[in-house]
């Protein structure tokens, strides 16, 4: 379903990209999925107190999930939220 929300989100992205103010999502999720080995699964596109991002969830060769806080312009990832496996913390709580 297709919240007003999504719509302004898509159209201010659009507008961003024709204007040259953005990187293309593609260049982004290429550069992305290669550094950190793995393939999105979301991304949303906001604007944060005037700065474009780029919010991923991507899902790593190994399994682990990460969220990415990427730069729209410049395609620098600003913050990085990693989960660790289920099996991964029974490892850790164990010792």
């Amino acid at each position: 379903m297709l919240r007003a929300s999504d719509h302004v989100s898509h159209e201010l992205a659009r507008q961003a990209l024709e204007q040259g103010r953005v990187l293309p999502l593609r260049t982004v999720l290429d550069k992305i999925e290669r550094e950190y080995q793995g393939q999105a699964l979301k991304v949303e596109f906001e604007q944060d107190d005037g700065r474009f991002l780029y919010k991923i969830r991507l899902l790593q060769s190994d399994g682990r999930m990460v969220k990415l806080k990427v730069d729209a312009v410049d395609g620098r990832v600003l913050d990085i939220k990693r989960k660790e496996h289920e099996k991964d913390k029974d490892a850790h709580s164990g010792r």
